[in-house]
């Protein structure tokens, strides 16, 4: 473990008591993740060394890994700046210490340099020794007899005025920097408000932010979505943002905690000191960090809700590997179709005019038709963007009309644009116009959301909340994590895979994807996983990684289509050698894999945990873990947001979940709200455990603003006949 540098013993204690496993366990996952294993890797394929701990506790291992490693950064270059100076002894030993970040800040901020202070200058004025005297509420005598002594015209005190104002000023900083006193004042935070205010010629009743002009909540209650929507207006200039405290309440206990001598000859000057260190320096730096603790804990929300959305987006069911025409809808510019066939691989294209203003129906359907013969078309995936009702109309009235078995879908186009004009999709279609391009996107979505949405910036893909407001930093480091774990759940076909595809399986990446593309191409298709170790570069900790993610269908060996990793073909082997039976014909046998007795095979290579796992993937290998392709039936009557009218009951799919609840495509353009309260007949806390994006819903429409485009349904009933259900 030589490569921390940070407390280890501290790291392992926090993480064991937060997962409720041993030290053992967490030490051994270190130990991996140091030496660049992945944690899907890891959770699959090494559980006798961590112990059986799974993705979701490996990933708090990393995480307070990560937090470690950060803390440690800060804490080097706090060292780093104080070096030079004379910092007391056991103020160093503190900082060295501390495993806590905001600790470690507290520690720091009398010793951060900062602007010019009005204590500053009072300092440089020789007035320390008064605001010592005046702290320490004992001396006695005059007060002009005290003050007279520090009056220097010279050095800018004319008088004991001067002396007097000066020399509070010092006190007020000294009260200010104190940590209890800070920490009593962060308690006080929690009965405050957080107010949010427009600004003066900011006032639109079309402003995003309207709710928040005349806004107001109490701090525990400050929900992530208001917060990061209040950050965003104060950022673009249309808001202020403020934390109210209860100052009749607060000042009186500060003068008792600050004033021990109420007989003390400057006792009055004293109080009003109280009230300028309050009002000037401890609540503006409560209400700074008050406001970055709400953001932080908002964003870490936002990353969370964006990262269960992803995953519910990545492992949406495939419609699976069928000709499919992808249609990027449009009015003047035309529908933009784009063949692939059964594998993705781009056949043709081609821009029709169905809808207004050119309504060229026949010719359209002519063209349309031709293509579902000509390219033995079984799908349909139609982009979700302007004139996509249309589009979509026009296509069933198309398949109805003919009798066509084909199946037709409307698509997401998020993102889609983003991938058409990128270095991927050009390196992919040099010759094509990005909108084929996209078209292309759509129609493979369709087949394999996974494997296309790989190709997209996570960020970027738009299912979150507040996305481009959090750290995006963390939310890139989330979301890689959340697509790695998304595609080693389901595995890659080596022989088939993009190279975006490819870059996403653990112990490949980039480069290597590339390399191994070429490799592909020069030499063609794998025969078998142990051809990818010619593959230059590849060395072994990148086969040990990748191997068992990456399948290979109609290979020499049957194995090399499963999850099982080739460290353990031996295992099978030994199986199918006690079952009298080959391996191929072991694979699928449920009959024969339920009279295994795991336990037999244990060795000390293979622990009990691994010989499950191969016996159950041998029962159904190489399955994929997502669910049967369905989609929403939108209603053909409604095709636009003033077609609707309040109690309507319709179908639609679910786009986006956030804190505050979730927007339901019900096929009008603008998605529609379904705000948490109105998600169940019961009360719901979360609502990603109610709704999951992709998920079908039936819903009623409670409320329509057209002007404001926004849309209201519920799926609460109004009586026994108006039930709602949902299937995912």
């Amino acid at each position: 473990m030589e490569k921390l540098t940070f407390n280890l013993d501290a790291l392992c204690d926090q993480v064991c008591r937060q997962l409720n496993v041993d030290e053992g366990q967490v030490q051994q996952a270190l130990r991996l993740l140091q030496d660049g294993r992945s944690i899907p890797f890891i959770a699959r394929y090494r559980k006798e060394v961590t112990g059986g701990l799974d993705e979701l506790q490996l990933r708090c291992i990393d995480d307070a890994f990560t937090d470690a490693q950060r803390l440690e950064a800060r804490r080097a270059s706090i060292l780093q700046t104080l070096a030079s100076r004379k910092i007391p002894q056991a103020t160093m030993t503190a900082i060295q210490a501390c495993v806590n970040r905001s600790e470690l800040e507290e520690l720091y901020l009398p010793w951060r340099r900062k602007r010019k202070t009005r204590a500053d200058s009072a300092c440089e004025r020789g007035l320390t020794p008064l605001a010592r005297l005046l702290m320490e509420q004992t001396v006695s005598g005059g007060r002009d007899a005290i003050l007279s002594r520090f009056v220097q015209p010279d050095l800018g005190v004319p008088n004991e005025a001067a002396a007097l104002d000066g020399a509070c000023d010092i006190v007020a900083e000294e009260w200010a920097s104190q940590s209890l006193l800070r920490s009593w004042m962060l308690e006080r935070s929690r009965y405050g408000t957080i107010e949010s205010r427009v600004k003066r010629g900011k006032h639109d009743e079309r402003s995003p932010f309207r709710d928040y002009f005349d806004h107001s909540e109490r701090v525990p209650q400050a929900a992530a979505h208001r917060i990061l929507a209040m950050v965003r207006g104060v950022s673009e200039g249309v808001l202020n943002l403020s934390l109210q405290l209860d100052d009749d309440w607060i000042l009186p206990r500060l003068e008792r905690r600050l004033i021990s001598n109420p007989r003390f000859v400057f006792a009055d000057s004293l109080r009003k000191t109280v009230v300028d260190c309050y009002r000037r320096l401890l609540r503006p730096a409560t209400q700074t960090v008050v406001l970055q603790q709400l953001r932080e804990l908002a964003e870490r929300e936002s990353i969370v809700v964006f990262e269960a959305n992803l995953r519910n987006l990545l492992m949406a069911p495939p419609a699976g590997t069928r000709p499919t025409i992808g249609m990027d809808p449009g009015f003047r510019s035309g529908c933009k179709l784009a063949v692939v066939d059964a594998t993705g691989a781009y056949v043709t294209h081609d821009t029709i005019f169905p809808t207004a203003p050119h309504n060229q129906t026949q010719a359209a359907s002519s063209r349309l038709l031709e293509l579902i013969r000509q390219c033995q078309i079984e799908l349909i995936a139609v982009g979700n963007g302007t004139a996509s009702r249309e589009t979509h109309t026009f296509v069933n009235s198309v398949i109805a009309e003919h009798r066509l078995d084909v199946s037709c879908a409307v698509v997401s186009e998020s993102g889609a644009s983003i991938y058409s004009a990128s270095g991927v999709a050009i390196e992919e279609f040099p010759d094509l116009d990005l909108t084929v391009r996209g078209a292309i996107s759509i129609a493979r979505r369709l087949q394999d959301p996974l494997a296309e949405l790989v190709k997209l910036d996570p960020a970027t893909i738009g299912v979150g909340q507040y996305q481009h407001d959090v750290n995006q930093q963390e939310l890139r480091r989330v979301l890689d994590r959340e697509v790695e774990s998304c595609v080693s759940q389901v595995g890659v076909d080596l022989n088939t895979a993009s190279r975006g595809l490819l870059a996403r399986v653990p112990g490949i990446g980039p480069s290597l994807a590339g390399r191994i593309v070429k490799h592909r191409n020069e030499c063609g298709r794998f025969r078998d996983r142990s051809a990818l170790q010619d593959v230059p570069t590849l060395g072994p900790v990148a086969y040990e990684q990748s191997s068992a993610f990456l399948r290979i269908s109609e290979g020499d060996d049957p194995l090399d289509n499963s999850a099982v990793h080739p460290e353990s073909y031996d295992v099978v082997q030994r199986i199918a050698l006690a079952m009298d039976c080959t391996v191929g014909s072991l694979m699928a046998n449920a009959r024969q894999l339920n009279a295994v007795d795991p336990q037999q095979f244990v060795s000390e290579q293979t622990g009990l945990d691994t010989v499950v796992d191969i016996v159950n993937e041998l029962k159904r290998p190489g399955r994929d873990p997502r669910a049967e392709f369905q989609t929403a039936q939108f209603d053909q009557n409604i095709q636009q947001i003033g077609d609707l009218e309040a109690g309507m009951r319709l179908e639609g799919v679910v786009t986006n979940v956030t804190g505050f609840g979730a927007f339901v495509d019900i096929g009008v353009h603008h998605d529609a709200l379904l705000h948490i309260s109105e998600m169940a007949d019961h009360f719901v806390r979360d609502a990603t455990q109610e709704v999951s994006v992709g998920d079908v819903l039936r819903v009623r429409v409670t409320d329509i603003d057209i002007d404001r485009k926004r849309i209201n349904v519920s799926r609460k009933r109004c009586s026994p006949d108006d039930s709602v259900s949902a299937t995912s």
